[in-house]
């Protein structure tokens, strides 16, 4: 369902989700949905663009907002798309509304889906004490990420001129960063998009061709700072973490957490084992 709505003169547009009145937003979804919000569950996103509420049919409801100079077909359109994925624990959408805010500058949408009572691992999406996960949320977590897998797609989750320049920027061309081995990936598999004790993966705006390894590569990555658990994602994963591609996603990870260290001076608990990790793997990757 798609409609057209413009808020009166006194609206501004939109920057933060969580500090800005949208009382009149939840007003709508209800209407077009027919279903309660119940505000006491409000869970938002770490952005500010994103909001989830339980219902009163038990259902989950996920408002977003984009400015319209910034819409993106890939991510808007990513819920839809894997409501056709089979084999993988996650949410199962029911239906979605969208519409446009003049006044706000944005453009909405809320996604109706089952509810997912356990809570994501780590709200922040990366972890500073072993979260006790059970062998049975491992093999959910290997079956949903093999069944993932092989699904065919044209979507897109990384690609590799984003992956050379991110490498090269950060190692210079230390290393041969082609990909030999694509695989159909979640692409931001992090602890805030995994729920425990079930576990399902959650937001699944940027799903698509990535390589072999990447989503368990940035598990790896998030879980560096409490080395039992990024052992563990080594070990669960070591069928893909150990090719060509996973070392070079892995790669890619530590790129990303040393540039970001580069530009903001700021250390997160994964940040020298990266810089370690990334000695490592440059040695093994010119070994061949």
């Amino acid at each position: 369902m798609t409609d057209a709505v413009s808020r009166s003169h006194t609206a501004t547009p939109i920057t933060d989700i969580r500090e800005e009145r949208h009382e009149d937003v939840l007003a709508l979804v209800e209407r077009w949905l027919g279903v309660e919000l119940d505000r006491a569950s409000a869970s938002y996103g770490n952005t500010g663009s994103t909001v989830g509420y339980l219902t009163d049919t038990g259902m989950w409801v996920r408002i977003q907002w984009r400015r319209t100079t910034r819409m993106n077909g890939q991510a808007w359109t990513g819920a839809e798309c894997a409501s056709v994925l089979t084999g993988v624990a996650k949410p199962r959408l029911r239906r979605s509304v969208r519409w446009q805010d003049d006044a706000r500058d944005a453009v909405w949408r809320a996604d109706e889906m089952t509810a997912v009572r356990s809570p994501v691992v780590s709200g922040n999406g990366s972890i500073t004490h072993d979260p006790h996960l059970d062998d049975a949320w491992w093999a959910e977590l290997k079956t949903s990420l093999d069944a993932l897998a092989a699904h065919e797609t044209d979507r897109v989750g990384m690609r590799q001129a984003h992956l050379t320049r991110r490498i090269t920027e950060i190692f210079g061309r230390s290393v041969d960063t082609g990909v030999d081995e694509w695989r159909t990936a979640h692409a931001d598999l992090h602890w805030g998009n995994l729920t425990a004790p079930d576990c399902h993966l959650l937001d699944w705006e940027d799903w698509g061709a990535a390589p072999r390894g990447y989503d368990a590569a940035t598990l790896w990555g998030f879980s560096l700072g409490v080395p039992a658990v990024a052992d563990r994602v080594r070990r669960e994963f070591e069928h893909d973490l150990e090719t060509r591609a996973g070392r070079i996603s892995r790669l890619l990870f530590c790129a990303n957490v040393l540039r970001a260290y580069a530009r903001s001076g700021k250390s997160m608990p994964f940040t020298e084992p990266a810089r370690q990790a990334a000695d490592e793997l440059i040695d093994v990757l010119r070994e061949g």
